[in-house]
């Protein structure tokens, strides 16, 4: 197995194989046909057309759209079409700095195929010239790959809340890191991916946080999504990464983008340039007039 390997799970994707979820002209998502015909249950809130879903121009306005579109999701829940429901909402717009059209269920988010965010903080330690990296283990009873070893936080970034405020409250729920604590974590980029999985298609933009902490701290899960935290040397985790498939699929790639930033993975590894490369893939062509 290899570094580039890990690239291979997040395979690119061609948006001209899928129906466009189009709203207010613009193709904001991308929908597997499989969801496309259970949309057609709902002829008033979604038109289908060869190559395109759009939703009904008659729904106007983001608190009519929500709850218009919340009830077709229910019901598409109760027949199964909508598994891991989480009660959370994620807005549906053009980027990231664009107001939100409307909000959408987060388990649905990838049956519409939209972007969507998540904040990540890779927790590590320094003891002299030596570096720890905090790894968790997901719970099992976690709706995405339970069981893997992960970040020592990461979470979906909902609607209504900033980025900062969101990675907040995540170390606390997720590794009870303080707020004076977790507030030292630095912005260092982010990863990028847009991948066909067996639910639709993911579109996932992941924004990076990094912060050394004490050699004292010990975090403790809150939330019940961790099963267990372990503190192991930088290369320890690097060789799991290049060795195993342990680590949940879009954490390893944030660990690739870390191991680099800190020049664990050098500049002249035979992978540096195709990392660098998979790491951020230019998803600028989705959203626009369509």
């Amino acid at each position: 197995m290899s570094l580039t390997d890990r690239l291979l799970e997040v395979k690119p994707c061609d948006p001209a194989d899928y129906d466009a979820f189009v709203v207010d002209g613009m193709r904001l998502g991308l929908i597997l046909p499989a969801f496309r015909r259970e949309l057609e249950s709902f002829p008033d809130v979604f038109h289908t057309s060869d190559g395109k879903v759009t939703l009904a121009p008659s729904l106007v306005g983001h608190e009519v759209r929500t709850r218009t579109v919340a009830a077709c999701l229910e019901e598409l829940r109760q027949k199964g079409v909508v598994p891991g429901w989480r009660g959370e909402m994620y807005p549906v717009a053009a980027g990231f700095q664009s107001p939100s059209l409307f909000h959408v269920e987060r388990a649905a988010s990838i049956l519409f195929g939209i972007r969507i965010y998540a904040v990540n903080l890779c927790g590590f330690v320094r003891n002299g010239d030596d570096m720890s990296f905090w790894v968790a283990k997901r719970s099992m009873t976690k709706e995405t790959s339970p069981g893997k070893l992960d970040l020592i936080v990461s979470g979906g970034q909902p609607a209504d809340i900033t980025l900062r405020d969101n990675l907040v409250k995540e170390c606390g729920e997720e590794a009870n890191i303080p707020r004076g604590l977790a507030d030292n974590a630095r912005s260092v980029g982010g990863i990028s991916f847009r991948t066909e999985r067996p639910e639709g298609v993911l579109q996932y933009i992941q924004f990076n946080f990094d912060l050394e902490l004490p050699n004292d701290f010990t975090p403790h899960n809150t939330d019940g999504e961790v099963e267990a935290f372990d503190l192991w040397p930088v290369q320890t985790v690097l060789e799991r990464v290049i060795t195993t498939d342990d680590f949940a699929y879009d954490s390893a790639l944030v660990v690739i983008d870390f191991m680099i930033r800190h020049g664990i993975i050098e500049s002249d590894h035979p992978e540096y340039s195709e990392l660098l490369l998979g790491l951020r893939a230019d998803m600028a062509d989705l959203s626009g007039a369509y």
